[in-house]
């Protein structure tokens, strides 16, 4: 083969396989114990992966139907479901809500099962959900349900009916307050100022969570309007950037962008997923620039 053409061959496959990389979707899963936990610690960074393309799946393990001062039962895990769904169209993701019972999840294996069944039909490359330090019960077995998913996704035996993922995501922990035994480390930090508009108005779709009963709990007076309320949302709901959250800003994005950032999102690496390099978590999370 004549070299000229040889080295056009080679050029064109170069650009090929270029194309694909950047058009390769990005599966994320964000697995909460109740609707509107995923769109709290996520909501903005799943706005980007959006955005970009990309497929995000939010997942609510209860549906939500002991949380009111009022409404309860099934009437209120329909409300709730149906919020849920709003706020999926408003952040752009879909959003899957389960019939366990609010204030009842145990680390069954039933749940298990459920948690290995979604991952791997999502094909997901990304999975995020809470530590296992957190004052709900939910919150807490939520957590040791994805713990113990995270390795079985892989293992073809178990939940045999749906094809094993031939690698391990990696998998995150959304960011809390906690400290004992030990506090959040923000391994990953996203910007999410240029969609912190669009997040919490996507959050207002939980009107009986974010408007009523949370309100209630802290007997907080809420606005009348829908605008003012959901102001007044997001005057509750911008999270502080700590010393560490700051120090991971500067390290993903530089010194004179990070400094200046004032709105994020942070995750921690569960070590019972993959381990990414910087350069793979670069690739999972193309909006850190």
């Amino acid at each position: 083969m004549h070299l000229k053409y040889f080295v056009t061959i080679v050029v064109l496959l170069l650009f090929s396989i270029s194309l694909q990389s950047q058009e390769r979707k990005i599966n994320v899963v964000v697995i909460g114990a109740h609707p509107d936990d995923a769109d709290i610690s996520a909501g903005g960074t799943a706005i980007k992966f959006a955005q970009m393309g990309h497929n995000v799946l939010f997942v609510s393990l209860t549906n939500g139907d002991a949380g009111h001062q009022k409404e309860g039962g099934g009437a209120l895990g329909k409300r709730r479901r149906a919020e849920a769904e709003e706020a999926g169209r408003r952040f752009g993701v879909t959003y899957k809500v389960l019939d366990y019972h609010d204030a009842e999840l145990l680390p069954t294996l039933e749940a298990r099962k459920d948690v290995i069944k979604l991952i791997r039909e999502w094909n997901a490359d990304i999975v995020m959900g809470h530590r296992p330090y957190d004052y709900h019960p939910d919150h807490r077995n939520a957590a040791i349900i994805l713990q113990d998913a995270a390795f079985l996704v892989t293992v073809p035996n178990v939940v045999s009916d749906t094809p094993a993922l031939k690698k391990n995501p990696v998998f995150l922990y959304l960011q809390d307050r906690f400290q004992k035994p030990y506090p959040f480390s923000p391994d990953i930090v996203v910007d999410i100022s240029e969609v912190i508009d669009q997040k919490i108005y996507a959050m207002s779709a939980h009107e009986s969570q974010f408007f009523e009963w949370l309100p209630w709990l802290s007997s907080q007076e809420v606005p009348e309007g829908d605008e003012e309320r959901v102001a007044w949302l997001k005057s509750q709901r911008i999270r502080t950037i700590t010393p560490s959250v700051m120090e991971s800003l500067i390290k993903w994005y530089g010194e004179e962008h990070g400094s200046k950032i004032s709105i994020a999102e942070a995750f921690e690496i569960c070590e019972y997923g993959r381990t990414p390099s910087v350069e793979e978590i670069r690739e999972l999370f193309p909006m850190i620039k």
